[in-house]
């Protein structure tokens, strides 16, 4: 078994040294960069610490519960949990996952997690929405994953407790899709959003969406504007999204906003007429031929790739070649639809390693009651934002327990991957 005393000898420093980088106490002792040797030769020398010993002496188990709703069957799970997995890995932790689709499971799984002593929790869902979490984890340190808590004034729980979270971008991801297929010389651009299965409608303001959904995308624009992105879109034509939103989660109504303050910001009156919330039934593939026969767009932006199947497939059947007589842009890059698909999707990948390894430093770090430095992480597709160190306020109290609805809500850039699906601007 690798030693300290073999990992000193391997970086050419002390053993007192290697102690302090291993043990989580070299911040503000040890040059970031030697600290980061030190780990990695570690690693690679195969050291494990005793975890007993360790646990005795810390009174920490360094082992973290990962709650996933409705994740761990989903082909995105694996990124997200493997993020954590590597940064906890990285800083000496165990990750221990389980799935709960329901409240008596969710019960029995904090539960058991709470009898192996876990140090801290992640909770993620499916996709990015507002949440509750339970009250029974109001007193452990605890990040949310692709998501973000609900408040009280939402119809949340009445838990004063405000937990970090981080989520995609998704004002940005329209914003950003929208703007490729403006900048290709698309002027009529449809949006083909989400709804539930049973739900496909041909315009989305056919559906009565509700007034939560219009709060919703009031909300990511505001978000949005706050954020630093002021000057994006015109006020009024972003507002009106609120009447077009066909579902009240987050990605929904962040998407939407973005796509129309694109619109807005480069002279472009949208027309509901233009978008369609989709389910993934027979009834979509109608609704996007519809937009085919009767709005003719030389553009799609879609909600994910999924829904991109069918531009392909009513543009198949219309004779139109994608990539040349109109363009298409999806999110996810999913890797079978995305790389599969002729000519291969334009597609703003989610970052959701990067979700899952930012989530484990911030959770580390309020375990251990110090900030980790996001610029010791790997290279990744998507830069990691700072950490939400928490603060005391007035009175000493931590900050994660009584900070403003919102402040600790984390928003991380999504890439957008260029490939074959959007036609090139004319002249070029």
């Amino acid at each position: 078994m690798t030693t300290m005393k073999e990992i000193a000898a391997a970086v050419g420093v002390s053993t007192a040294t290697v102690s302090l980088v291993l043990n989580g106490r070299d911040k503000g002792r040890v040059k970031a960069a030697l600290a980061e040797h030190v780990r990695r030769t570690a690693e690679e020398l195969g050291y494990w610490p005793n975890a007993i010993a360790r646990s005795l002496r810390t009174n920490r188990s360094r082992m973290l519960g990962f709650i996933s709703v409705e994740v761990a069957t989903t082909p995105y799970a694996g990124g997200m949990i493997q993020g954590a997995q590597d940064a906890a890995r990285r800083h000496g932790y165990m990750l221990l996952t389980v799935s709960a689709d329901d409240a008596a499971t969710m019960r029995d799984e904090i539960d058991a997690l709470k009898r192996y002593g876990v140090d801290g929790f992640f909770y993620s869902t499916m996709s990015n929405r507002r949440v509750d979490i339970p009250e029974s984890l109001d007193d452990y340190p605890l990040v949310i994953v692709d998501a973000s808590q609900r408040t009280a004034e939402e119809g949340g729980n009445d838990s004063s407790r405000r937990f970090p979270s981080i989520e995609p971008d998704e004002f940005r991801i329209g914003y950003d899709a929208t703007s490729r297929l403006l900048d290709a010389g698309c002027r009529r651009i449809a949006y083909i959003g989400f709804a539930a299965d049973d739900d496909s409608i041909g315009a989305a303001n056919d559906n009565g969406a509700t007034t939560a959904a219009g709060d919703a995308v009031d909300g990511a624009v505001g978000a949005a504007r706050d954020g630093g992105a002021a000057g994006m879109a015109n006020g009024d034509a972003v507002a009106n999204a609120g009447s077009l939103a066909a579902d009240p989660t987050v990605a929904q109504a962040g998407r939407l906003a973005g796509y129309l303050a694109a619109l807005a910001d480069r002279g472009v009156t949208p027309d509901p007429a233009w978008q369609c919330n989709v389910g993934t039934n027979g009834a979509a593939l109608a609704a996007v031929a519809r937009l085919f026969e009767e709005v003719k767009p030389d553009g799609f932006f879609c909600f994910n790739d999924s829904r991109a199947l069918y531009v392909y497939e009513q543009a198949a059947r219309h004779g139109l070649e994608i990539g040349r007589d109109i363009s298409v842009v999806g999110v996810d890059n999913h890797r079978v639809l995305a790389e599969t698909l002729s000519p291969q999707l334009t597609t703003i990948e989610l970052p959701h390693y990067e979700m899952g390894y930012w989530a484990a430093l911030q959770l580390i770090s309020m375990v251990e009651g110090r900030e980790l430095s996001v610029a010791d992480a790997p290279a990744m597709t998507a830069p990691l934002p700072p950490l939400e160190w928490p603060v005391a306020d007035d009175d000493g109290n931590d900050s994660s327990a009584s900070t403003a609805p919102g402040s600790l809500d984390v928003k991380i850039h999504c890439t957008l991957i260029d490939k074959e699906s959007v036609a090139p601007a004319a002249g070029q």
